[in-house]
């Protein structure tokens, strides 16, 4: 018995001593070669399921990537986060991969920052932190990326994919060898400004599906191919395999650095597929990994803090009236849903009478702004805030470009062009109304503005919505003309002179274009305007310097609508299940006939959102004359697919 009982102990210490060895970090073993491990008998222990012994699993020895004879391997640069041959690393300590990483380490003082985050509480320091003060710089960044696995785990942010029935990103890009926009289009996203060379090749950790154990396990695998933040993503060991290809959401709270299975204590297991294609798994990932690149350490902390947003509810802020377009109401801040806010008008009773919009968007500002610039506003019948209430302050807003107003500027009664904001399809015709105070503009769409001015929208001098009379020609865009004006095709010369105006100065538009990296073709989710609470699966399918023409996939051209290439309204793929918005999947293929109709309704339910009783008639007339009329684009060499300021205004003379 005293036998038996001795054979089960030991057999219980080396079970758990191969159960200490899972994981991985910047060293590699098979078990088959040594079952050894330097794991400190003080650590804490998650009890797992035993593994199989036959299993073939990669273990940390407690050493930088060294092999079982005690010789030095593989390393990780502690600046780039490159992988390569220790003896090959720069310096004697063999931390860096080149001079120019060693160099940008000492000069961004990485290791002080990640000892103050560690340290952020403002407490002594733990015996933890002590201990981490004493440790090479390679272990407190397992410690911090184990630190940063914890709290990602237990932010709110991190919420379960929302799925939409039917449709997925992964399958609708590969069957139709669709290319998305890249993340660093999108600067108002998460990530969007702290991307940095997340491509095709980078390596990642992640749960290992191909397995039958009875408790989770990882391993590596590379990016084969990026759609906005989704990845497609192929197990290491599968070469050209992709029969277990998946897609994942790069920013998601299931793909990991390199390294972060042994700052975790997580078990790194090989796809039961590929078990038998090699018996040393250890030279095999060393092979691999040699000269690749995994995510930074604090990538999920990045994220984190990408996906904080100032905006709170119960903030109050002035926002355009949706059924008068020329004023503002106040509004309460109900939600806050990846940056964009679910407004409450301020008089609604049942909080049913909102508005959506992004933290970004020019409708909103803060409380006084329609009184600073002379803007109309709808007082409210609340004589006072209502309880928990308070003004968002003026800093959280997007801040506008400043003008010098004092010279040559804008007129009442100057013609220029202008997306119209009741039919975002259409650049028309029209009419400054209104020259208000810090470079805003009121502007009415000719032929088709309601008496009393309760249409006119606010621009600002610098939006990127209001062009030179003559853009739309020169750019080879159909011009909306004024509605029943009878001389076609339209000549703004022959027009200028029957209305007796002036068209307003070309050097007093905003003609720059930034360097947007959008291009024909590309995917994307974008906000349907004229029914802002709908993020939509969509289309880039022209490119006017940064002007960006949007389809809606699956519906009609008549819903394209122009928007600028920095419009918060803009997202990238898989922006809706990183942060809980509901996507709208593309239209189902129907008849023309069908979709015509269905297409009728649409139409009808997003003039509500805009429009008031006085707006109902102009704009019924606007669709009646798209209806009788075909509008189309003249396709031709004028699309600007090139990013860069560019000359792209006609002369006004005749």
């Amino acid at each position: 018995m005293e036998n038996t009982k001795d054979l089960t102990e030991h057999s219980s210490r080396s079970e758990r001593k191969r159960r200490d060895s899972f994981g991985m970090f910047d060293g590699y073993d098979s078990c088959s070669e040594d079952t050894s491990s330097s794991s400190s008998s003080d650590e804490s222990e998650e009890e797992v399921a035993p593994l199989p012994s036959s299993l073939p699993i990669i273990k940390n020895n407690g050493q930088v990537y060294t092999y079982p004879d005690g010789k030095s391997g593989m390393a990780t640069c502690e600046m780039c986060g490159m992988v390569g041959v220790r003896d090959a690393f720069y310096s004697k300590t063999k931390r860096f991969c080149s001079v120019s990483c060693s160099r940008s380490y000492s000069s961004n003082s990485k290791k002080a920052s990640i000892l103050a985050r560690l340290q952020v509480t403002g407490k002594p320091p733990t015996k933890k932190a002590k201990v981490l003060q004493k440790q090479p710089l390679v272990a407190k960044l397992a410690a911090y990326a184990q630190y940063q696995a914890t709290l990602q785990n237990q932010a709110k942010t991190k919420t379960a994919a929302v799925p939409v029935e039917g449709f997925s990103w992964g399958n609708y890009i590969n069957s139709n060898s669709f290319t998305a926009a890249p993340v660093t289009c999108f600067k108002h996203a998460p990530m969007g400004t702290c991307w940095g060379d997340i491509s095709e090749g980078v390596r990642v950790e992640v749960p290992n599906t191909d397995c039958s154990l009875p408790t989770k396990v990882f391993w590596i695998a590379g990016i084969v191919k990026l759609a906005g933040y989704n990845a497609l993503l192929r197990y290491e060991g599968f070469e050209n395999d992709s029969s277990l290809d998946f897609w994942c959401n790069v920013c998601g709270s299931d793909i990991h650095p390199v390294g972060w299975c042994a700052a975790s204590g997580k078990p790194l297991v090989p796809p039961r597929t590929i078990q038998h294609k090699y018996t040393n798994w250890k030279a095999f990932l060393v092979k691999r990994l040699t000269g690749a690149k995994t995510l930074p350490p604090d990538f999920s902390q990045k994220v984190s803090e990408s996906m904080q947003y100032p905006f709170k509810p119960s903030m109050r802020v002035e926002v355009v009236d949706k059924t008068h377009l020329c004023r503002t109401r106040v509004a309460i801040v109900d939600s806050v849903i990846g940056g964009r806010l679910r407004l409450v008008y301020e008089e609604s009773e049942d909080k049913t009478d909102d508005f959506w919009c992004h933290m970004y968007s020019p409708l909103i500002h803060h409380i006084g702004w329609s009184r600073s610039i002379g803007h109309r506003f709808k007082r409210s019948d609340i004589t006072k805030k209502q309880d928990g209430h308070f003004d968002a302050p003026p800093h959280l807003f997007a801040k506008v470009k400043e003008v010098d107003t004092s010279g040559e500027w804008f007129k009442e009664g100057m013609k220029l062009e202008a997306i119209d904001p009741l039919n975002l399809s259409a650049i028309c015709v029209a009419t400054i109304r209104k020259v208000l105070a810090d470079g805003y503009l009121m502007i009415g769409i000719d032929g088709s503005e309601a008496a009393d001015g309760s249409d006119w929208f606010c621009y600002h001098a610098t939006s990127p919505s209001i062009f030179p009379v003559g853009f739309c020609e020169i750019n080879m865009i159909e011009l909306t003309p004024p509605r029943g004006y009878a001389k076609l095709p339209f000549k703004w010369f022959d027009y200028l002179r029957e209305m007796d105006s002036i068209a307003a100065p070309v050097k007093l538009f905003n003609k720059e274009v930034p360097n947007h990296g959008f291009h024909v073709g590309m995917k994307l989710e974008a906000v349907d305007l004229m029914e802002p609470r709908l993020v939509c699966v969509a289309t880039v399918t022209r490119i006017i310097h940064r002007l960006l023409r949007i389809h809606f996939d699956g519906w009609e051209d008549e819903y394209d609508q122009w928007v600028d290439c920095e419009s918060p309204d803009l997202y990238p793929v898989g922006w809706c299940q990183l942060t809980g918005y509901q996507l709208q999947p593309p239209a189902p293929q129907t008849s023309r006939d069908s979709q015509s109709s269905s297409s009728k309704q649409k139409k009808k339910a997003k003039s509500q959102q805009y429009k008031g009783h006085k707006k109902m008639t102009s704009l019924q007339l606007k669709e009646e004359l798209l209806d009788g009329e075909e509008y189309s684009f003249l396709q031709g060499a004028s699309d600007q697919e090139s990013n860069g300021s560019a000359s792209y205004y006609i002369k006004q003379e005749p």
